[in-house]
């Protein structure tokens, strides 16, 4: 009898290493902790196992966990030629995807809508920063494969996802409580109906239910840092400082073993945090530095994680640092490094020269592509945040208030709100 997979793909490995693999899966679908490694255990049973190569390929490039990438990817290409075409396909996709091409990855899921493993690459969520840079391309794969899937749970939390970043945000929240009442541990259900309450402005509900979430039927989540950090952006929204503190105390230290989570969660919280109207003694980024290091800020492997090395650099005031970054992503085989991060890093070293003004204009021009670095709303928001910082330094309020306007007019926010307030006040700050 031959292997299967938990939507019946076949897997031509040896039962205990497809256990294995299986497992692993089931946890990164659930973004339960454990799935590098299960995964890893898989090519441990059965070191010709291409896919479980691949997959831990994939991890290593694209959530920073603990991989050699490269030997990796040398594995699954020399054993793939023993696997089925569907196989062969998946790992040519997660290869391709690696090196810079993601066209592969949407042909193969046209053809195999249910490999689970590579729809979840494919789309930007809480996992993964996606093989698009049009969100309305990641959502037709998404949508295309709802006929395969069925009623399935996790496709549900997936689907959700993709529902609130099309604003519609009464089915996102159905179809995540949906799918969390048949696994109440599913982390992309519970990571869209965190986005329905942030971008509707629920935030005393939304902050209510996330803190018993992760401590219920949550706790076992791997990236309990980035669901720290959805609360934290609630009690910012809400003007509660004094919670931030303590929840960055408590959940959001980087030396929390957070990997490139300390960059994404940690670091993107403190600089949201630094720019807030009220704002006092907040800690300095160096430990995320630190913990970082200099190639994930200089070097980052994916758009998504150069966009938060950008901001982390301005925020520390590296000047240097984000002329090396420049100049990697400007030479960058990626488009997306060539064409928005180059830029955007262009942008932030005006800024940090104390060109405001030429660093509010070209971060304006650069707005429509931001899209293009993957992540979600909430997160690229970050870039907006910038901005608006540049625009009140560059004493153009008129133009920083309309960004606040609609803001306001897309969610509620005492920290806009009081944002607003302040136009009219000299501002200086860790952009300054």
């Amino acid at each position: 009898m031959h292997c299967r997979d938990r939507y019946g793909l076949r897997l031509t490995t040896s039962d205990v290493a497809a256990d294995s693999y299986n497992r692993g899966v089931g946890d990164l679908l659930r973004l339960r902790a454990g799935a590098v490694e299960a995964i890893a255990s898989s090519v441990v049973h059965d070191p010709t196992f291409a896919l479980g190569h691949a997959a831990l390929a994939l991890l290593g490039h694209d959530l920073c966990a603990p991989v050699d990438v490269q030997g990796r990817m040398r594995d699954a290409e020399r054993h793939a030629a023993r696997a089925t075409e569907r196989e062969r396909s998946h790992v040519h996709a997660i290869l391709s995807h690696l090196r810079g091409d993601p066209t592969p990855v949407v042909r193969h899921l046209a053809a195999y809508p249910v490999d689970a493993l590579l729809l979840s690459a494919a789309v930007p969520t809480i996992a993964f920063a996606g093989v698009t840079e049009v969100p309305q391309q990641a959502w037709d794969i998404v949508e295309r494969a709802a006929p395969a899937y069925g009623d399935d749970w996790w496709y549900a939390g997936l689907l959700a996802f993709v529902r609130q970043e099309q604003g519609r945000f009464d089915e996102a929240m159905e179809l995540s409580c949906r799918s969390l009442a048949v696994e109440p541990s599913a982390g992309h259900s519970a990571h869209a109906r965190a986005h329905a309450h942030y971008e509707t402005g629920d935030h005393l509900a939304g902050l209510a239910w996330m803190d018993a979430w992760v401590i219920g039927d949550g706790a076992s989540i791997d990236s309990l840092s980035h669901f720290s950090w959805h609360a934290a952006l609630h009690e910012l929204s809400l003007g509660d400082l004094d919670a931030v503190r303590a929840r960055y105390d408590a959940q959001l230290w980087p030396e929390h073993g957070l990997g490139c989570r300390a960059l994404v969660d940690s670091g993107s919280l403190l600089i949201r945090w630094a720019m807030t109207p009220d704002a006092e003694d907040v800690p300095d980024l160096d430990r995320v530095a630190q913990v970082i290091g200099r190639d994930v800020l200089e070097r980052p492997s994916t758009p998504f994680l150069a966009m938060h090395s950008a901001v982390t650099l301005l925020a520390l005031g590296d000047g240097a640092g984000l002329a090396r970054l420049a100049r990697f992503a400007a030479r960058h085989p990626h488009a997306t490094q060539r064409e928005v991060v180059a830029p955007l890093t262009d942008a932030l070293r005006a800024m940090h020269a104390g060109r405001h003004a030429s660093a509010a204009a070209a971060l304006g021009t650069l707005s429509p592509a931001i899209a293009r670095l993957g992540g979600s709303d909430a997160q690229r928001e970050i870039v907006e945040e910038v901005r608006i910082a540049a625009l009140i330094r560059a004493d153009r309020l008129d133009e920083a208030r309309e960004l606040l306007d609609r803001r306001l007019d897309r969610r509620t926010s005492r920290r806009d709100e009081r944002w607003r307030e302040q136009c009219l006040q000299p501002t200086t700050g860790r952009f300054g």
